[in-house]
Formats: C-alpha cells, structure tokens, sequence
C-alpha cells in the first residue's frame, strides 16, 4: 500500500516531474499513476463511509499527526476518522476490514510517536466516543464506566463531582481512559487495574462484543491483557468510594497531584511522559539510572532528554521521530554499557 502525503504534494511531484522530464521513464511513469490510483482509492474509500448512512463522526483526508499526539510530531496520514458511537466504529472497522486497509486505533495520543512521513493507512481516533456514567451504587461502593476516548481528565473530574473517590492520583495523567487500560498506568504507587471492574472490548479477530472481568493474573506493572494485538477497548467500569471524603477534599487532592506535575516539569513542553519502564530489580527508577550515567539533557535534533527529568524526552520544537528514536537508541546503549540494565521503553513509535 502506497502512502501518499496529500494532493498538494503530488501536485508539487507532477511540477518536478515535468521539469525534469521524469515522464520519459517507463517506470517512473507508472509509478506516477499507480499513487494516483491509490489517492481516489483512499477519498473514494472516504466518501463511500460517509455516504453510506451508517456513520457518524468526521472524516479527515492527508491529516497530519503531529495534531493528535503529546509530542507534536508525525506526518500526515492519508485519512483519519473520528467516530462518534460504537455502532459507528464497528461499520467502519468492518469496512476497513474488507478493503483490506490497515489502520491504526489512536486515543488521547500522549504515549505515540508517528512516522515523520506518515502512516500507510487510516487512523481512527476514539476520542469521541466518551460517555461517563454511574453503573451501580451499592452502600459506599460506586462502579463508574467510561467508553475509552473519555480523557482522563473528564474520568477525574466525572468522579470528583459526584463525590466519588479513588481516581485521585490520576488527575492531570493525559490521554484516555482506554490508553491508560491499555498500559495499565501507574501514577503515584497506584495503577489503574486496582480500580478495574471489567470491560467491554472487541474481539478483533471475528469482530463481536465480548466481556473481560478483572482477573489479577492478567494484569502486572505497566502490563494489561489488552496488549496482545486483538482486542479493542470499548469501555471499562472503575470501583469507586463515596462518602470517603467530601467534594472539596477531593478536589484539594486532585490538585495536589496536578500541582505535583507541574513542579516536574510534565506541561512544560511536547512530550510522552515517561519514556522507559521501572525495573524494581534495577533498584532505583529508571529516571534516577538515566541521571547517574549523566545523561540528563543530552539532544539529538531537537529531540532532549529533560534537564528537569532523566525518564523525559521533550520535543524543543521541530523534533522529529528519527530525532527521539535516535535518543532512546542512544540512552539504552550508554545505560547498558556503565550499569548492565537494559532500559525497556513504554513508548510505542509507530513507523510508515
């Protein structure tokens, strides 16, 4: 599958094309046509969703990725779409599916890298699908369900209005509630899965709906079931406590933990978070590791390693994906070489 990067640019590719008299080779020439073909297959593939009654979201042609991502990089993709509804998502996957187009599920873009000339494919962003509501109230015990595009912003805050604790140390976290699943997010001592019920996911390999209940054998420190390729988050429940604390001491704890990031510096620039995993048996978090083989603001490109954090990696403005490989590449050699750990990196590069 060809990648094309938007009508303009081929526009651009006819100009020099003709300048340089590319068209007297065969090849080239057929090349020429055979990315035409693929840019009326990708709008033609476009239009026939939208028409077809049974969407509803919105369909974005050669849309840049560096819009949708923490780190403000990545090249443009050939067509991104935005559905609104589950039953939206599953007409659009079964399509994809049939076409045989690959494609990529995006959620709050906070733990990605994309490819600094594109992606060959779709993009579907979760985003919009981002219900909240309150499953079941027993006594003090609360289940709250999120689709996964609700931020985990909009979790929190769902939470705290309602006077329910728990998700506390979550506030200020960036990107979904399905990514934080996904990765089963750890922040401050507390991951996600010891708040989780159960979800509901699609099962990528027939495409149905099925159910995954807690199951703490499943589930490890940045590990979640949901990583083996075939399986789509949808929603998940959350355990929650009323009547702990009220409204006001909720919020003073939400801040304190946003207060917290923004001390180290988390906002101050495009970013991931945390680029590697902690090893417990490294005896130290791997940022602390990174600090002592005084790598702690070493730059490739515009691609650093925070002054403020050896587990950050920041965009200065105009990094590109090759500059933050280049830097994790680097920092994993030089680590390994003076202490014999092997960093293991939590973010996911998703290459052309």
């Amino acid at each position: 599958m060809f990648f094309f990067a938007g009508r303009k640019s081929c526009i651009v590719q006819i100009i020099l094309m003709k300048k340089t008299s590319c068209f007297n080779s065969p090849y080239k020439l057929f090349v020429f046509f055979y990315i035409l073909f693929f840019m009326r297959d990708y709008k033609s593939f476009a239009q026939k969703i939208i028409s077809s009654g049974e969407f509803s979201g919105s369909v974005l042609l050669d849309e840049p990725m560096a819009r949708h991502t923490t780190f403000k990089i990545g090249g443009a993709v050939p067509v991104f779409f935005e559905p609104e509804n589950t039953d939206s998502l599953m007409v659009l996957l079964a399509a994809l599916e049939s076409e045989k187009i690959s494609c990529f599920i995006l959620g709050g873009g906070s733990n990605v890298v994309f490819c600094d000339s594109g992606f060959e494919g779709a993009v579907v962003s979760l985003l919009k699908i981002n219900a909240l509501k309150i499953s079941s109230v027993k006594d003090d015990d609360v289940v709250v369900s999120a689709e996964a595009g609700a931020t985990m912003s909009s979790f929190v805050n769902f939470c705290t209005e309602n006077g329910f604790s728990g998700a506390e140390k979550f506030a200020g976290l960036p990107g979904t509630v399905g990514g934080a699943l996904f990765m089963n997010a750890r922040c401050f001592d507390l991951s996600i899965c010891e708040l989780f019920v159960e979800a509901r996911y699609i099962d990528l390999e027939n495409f149905t709906e099925r159910r995954k209940v807690f199951s703490p054998a499943e589930w490890d420190y940045k590990v979640s079931p949901f990583q083996n390729g075939k399986m789509l988050l949808l929603s998940a429940s959350f355990r929650l406590r009323k009547n702990i604390r009220s409204k006001e001491e909720i919020k003073t704890e939400n801040k304190k933990y946003i207060e917290e990031r923004k001390s180290k510096g988390h906002f101050d620039f495009p970013s991931a978070g945390s680029v590697f995993r902690n090893n417990r048996g490294f005896g130290a978090p791997s940022g602390r590791i990174i600090d002592e083989c005084g790598l702690r603001g070493k730059q490739i490109g515009m691609a650093q390693i925070a002054p403020f954090h050896g587990n950050f990696i920041i965009n200065l403005g105009g990094a590109t994906q090759k500059d933050v490989k280049a830097l994790v590449e680097f920092t994993v050699k030089e680590v390994k070489a003076k202490t014999g750990f092997c960093l293991q990196p939590e973010i996911i590069f998703v290459d052309k």
